[in-house]
């Protein structure tokens, strides 16, 4: 499968005495950054075991409608666990919900800059509305945009996002397994939740750290309504943008990183078109590991103009924790745990943005355009419209604040506020504050030691 941007349009003579008109050059100005946007060439490949993976695969959305230059591209995987309701609401709504919390009329720059934002705003939006149907399925999410050279990945889950460009990896998303996560580990428990492995008879522990009640492994998830609030739908968000050597992206569910690493993946795939290396990844996983949990793969190649796949180029030796330092951050200003020899070498790939914080009011606090400020008073989540007055601070320090300016916010209705307190632990969980179980009897111990670590018990 592939995408390729719209075909420049024909150049316009200018008028007598070598004027040029407006439209002249606007129309010249869309050839330019045709040429200069990248081709976008995609594959996909799935093996089933229980039909809770699904993907989101949109190579050709608008930022202006009926603007083929304001084109960018989607692609997203969604690993359900208890069931694929949540999995599938996701895929239907989450992208709907994330344009419309960027207002409208930005220039591409600016729509760049509060995409982080919105994203946010999405997941939450999702989260909640998804829940608000009663269904206990969950789902991890990982969702890709591409504009442009400039890509931004946010991810809830262990569904794992990475970027091969001129050799080198980097590593886009986050890893919210509790096994792994030390962070959120004091998160959920500071919140009101029990982290804790499965006890079997004789008080032995097994399997991954999971979470109390609902027996997730996971800190971060859209649905999952009956393991807890403190179980949050903030995102990992980065976004970078890529030299015009382009590079390539592969998103994948927990079915390919539980039997591949990293390295493996892209050495397994390099030299191959899109679409035939999702293909060789998935096999490769079913292979090495068996067919344990649905194994779902999408490759994106991010392409200089009229290019047809990645150049194949030797991967460089590099040595542990070289992935964070491999970025170049936007900002002049450097860590002092960075030396001049990080850098030495040609940019490739530039840090615009990360923030992986669970702090909602964090998170909706970034620069943003004047004009959602002095507009009207509108929710920073749902974008539902709220009376003067009657709106809530996201730093207010409870549902109820007094009365408030448009400049007080961002904004949120009662019913986010609400949401918000509930992932803090400022306020009961809806979750039912039954005995969590984890005494299991011995003979179902191999059946949870070799189970998808997302399943809930």
């Amino acid at each position: 499968m592939s995408s390729r941007g719209c075909s420049g349009g024909s150049s316009c003579s200018g008028g007598d005495g070598g004027s040029v008109s407006l439209a002249t050059l606007m129309k010249r100005e869309n050839s330019i950054e045709k040429m200069e946007k990248p081709d976008i060439l995609h594959g996909y490949a799935n093996h089933c075991k229980k039909g809770e993976d699904f993907t989101f695969l949109k190579p050709e959305c608008q930022r202006v409608h009926g603007n083929c230059v304001s084109t960018f591209s989607v692609f997203g995987i969604f690993d359900g666990h208890n069931g694929s309701a949540a999995a599938i609401y996701a895929k239907e709504n989450l992208l709907n919900n994330i344009l419309r919390a960027i207002p409208s009329n930005l220039d591409r720059d600016k729509w760049l800059a509060v995409l982080p934002r919105a994203l946010v705003a999405g997941f939450v939006k999702t989260d909640k509305d998804f829940q608000d149907k009663a269904q206990t399925s969950g789902t991890t999410v990982t969702f890709v945009i591409i504009d442009g050279w400039v890509v931004t990945v946010a991810s809830v889950g262990d569904s794992r996002c990475i970027l091969e460009s001129e050799g080198s990896l980097y590593i886009l998303s986050a890893d919210h397994r509790l096994d792994v996560n030390v962070e959120e580990v004091e998160r959920v428990t500071a919140s009101g939740g029990e982290v804790g492995r499965l006890h079997v008879a004789g008080g032995a522990e097994i399997g991954p750290l999971r979470c109390w009640p609902g027996g997730l492994c996971l800190s971060r998830s859209i649905g999952d309504m009956d393991v807890g609030e403190f179980i949050v739908p903030i995102p990992h968000v980065k976004q970078v943008k890529l030299s015009t050597t382009g590079g390539r992206l592969i998103i994948c569910s927990d079915g390919v990183w539980d039997a591949l690493s990293f390295e493996s993946v892209l050495r397994c795939c390099r030299g191959l078109p899109a679409d035939a290396a999702a293909k060789q990844i998935v096999k490769d996983a079913v292979q090495f590991k068996g067919l344990r949990d649905d194994t779902t793969c999408i490759v994106v190649d991010i392409l200089p103009f009229e290019k047809t796949s990645p150049p194949i180029v030797l991967p460089k030796k590099q040595g542990k924790g070289v992935f964070k330092n491999m970025f170049r951050k936007k900002s002049s200003e450097s860590s002092s745990h960075h030396s001049d020899e990080d850098y030495a070498e040609q940019v490739i790939v530039e840090e615009l943005f990360e923030d992986g914080s669970a702090v909602l009011a964090q998170r909706l606090d970034l620069d943003y355009p004047i004009c959602t400020i002095f507009g009207h008073f509108a929710c920073a989540v749902c974008q539902v419209d709220i009376k003067p007055g009657e709106g809530i601070s996201v730093h207010a320090g409870s549902s109820k604040s007094g009365s408030v300016c448009p400049w007080d916010g961002p904004l949120l209705c009662t019913s986010c506020q609400a949401k918000k307190e509930a992932m803090e632990g400022k306020i009961p969980s809806r979750v039912c504050q039954s005995l969590p179980l984890r005494f299991l009897p011995h003979y179902i111990t191999n059946e949870i030691t070799g189970a998808n670590c997302n399943t809930r018990f």
